[in-house]
């Protein structure tokens, strides 16, 4: 089921692109954040997440762009009505990256799906607001179909987890419901789409209590589950589970599609899942992973590359560029830290 493919030496990756993981840094470190690449330009985009502090007051809506050619980042507009928000999630469709989703977090600890929907235009440099969702959610997965649908496949609202597959039409600017998530609805889960193809992957569900009074609990879970969109009617999605991985779910892996290898790949992510400051909800401090892995879509089974150089955890989206390359914008590193890096890894199909 599993095949191992090789890494790219670092060397090779400096030598072809200036993938020295210290070559590109924003100008502040930032976690949870929504995340998006803009081919034409060759430019990366950060939009909201949290700071170095990792309290609620580091609950930030800076947006961050960063120049790969030229290897440099600056602070661009933030989203427009400042509210700072984690587990947002953002996708490019032509020359416009829309940002949608997110939660706040209030001094009391309490936390608020948000609707919004904003649109960031890369030549103007300014925001729409466009139609709020229906079933606001955070930590959602979010994929491009046809480069004019945007999927949100499960999540958080409000106050659990939701099996809504919700998607925003970018032309006609409209939301409509596609064919439910068939899995334990989850949240900090991951995926990516590769034609018409999505796979979504791990992340977290919830335990009710066994007993009267008790709590309910946050687990990973380990299950990948394979969407089928209908071309000609893009609400309807036909659903697979696929077999399951050894060991622990993951949560927060940074994920995409990879045209190029007909594969959608895995980075990071930690098995231990955790609240936003990175401290499990076992109270045990979580531990970023260098894991990277895919799921082959012709070959209908997965694959097994080499770590990565850096272990990183809290994504919400990995970017791949162009090829074997691929990058991740901020995170958090060893010990909880939140980065200001763009760390760069090369697999070689």
């Amino acid at each position: 089921m599993m095949k191992s493919i090789k890494l790219w030496p670092l060397g090779l990756c400096i030598f072809l692109f200036g993938c020295n993981n210290t070559t590109v840094q924003l100008p502040g470190a930032i976690s949870n954040n929504a995340v998006a690449f803009h081919a034409p330009t060759q430019m990366v985009y950060s939009f909201a997440g949290l700071g170095a502090g990792k309290t609620w007051q580091d609950v930030t809506a800076t947006a961050y762009a960063c120049d790969l050619q030229q290897k440099t980042c600056s602070t661009i507009p933030a989203l427009p009505d400042g509210v700072g928000r984690l587990a947002a999630t953002a996708q490019t469709v032509g020359d416009m990256i829309y940002v949608l989703g997110g939660y706040t977090v209030a001094d009391d600890g309490s936390e608020v799906s948000m609707p919004e929907v904003w649109a960031y235009d890369v030549k103007s440099q300014t925001y729409s607001r466009k139609a709020d969702m229906p079933v606001p959610v955070d930590d959602s997965v979010s994929v491009v179909f046809q480069d004019r649908y945007l999927y949100l496949v499960s999540g958080w609202h409000k106050d659990d987890n939701v099996v809504n597959v919700q998607i925003y039409d970018t032309k006609e600017d409209i939301w409509q419901p596609a064919t439910d998530w068939p899995g334990v609805p989850v949240f900090g889960h991951a995926g990516g789409i590769v034609g018409d193809v999505m796979v979504v992957c791990d992340g977290v569900q919830i335990i009710a209590p066994k007993t009267s009074g008790a709590r309910r609990t946050f687990e990973d879970i380990n299950a990948c589950w394979r969407g089928d969109i209908d071309q000609e009617h893009p609400t309807d999605i036909s659903w697979r589970r696929l077999p399951q991985l050894p060991g622990k779910g993951n949560y927060r892996m940074a994920a995409t599609g990879w045209p190029d290898a007909n594969t959608i790949i895995f980075a990071g992510g930690s098995n231990n899942p955790y609240n936003y400051n990175g401290i499990g909800y076992d109270t045990v401090p979580s531990v970023p992973s260098r894991h990277v892995w895919g799921y082959d879509i012709k070959a209908d089974k997965y694959v097994v590359f080499d770590d990565k150089e850096i272990a990183t955890m809290d994504h919400r989206a990995l970017v791949h560029l162009h090829g074997v390359k691929f990058l991740t914008i901020g995170g958090m590193g060893a010990g909880q830290t939140v980065l200001k890096d763009l760390n760069f890894f090369e697999v070689k199909p």
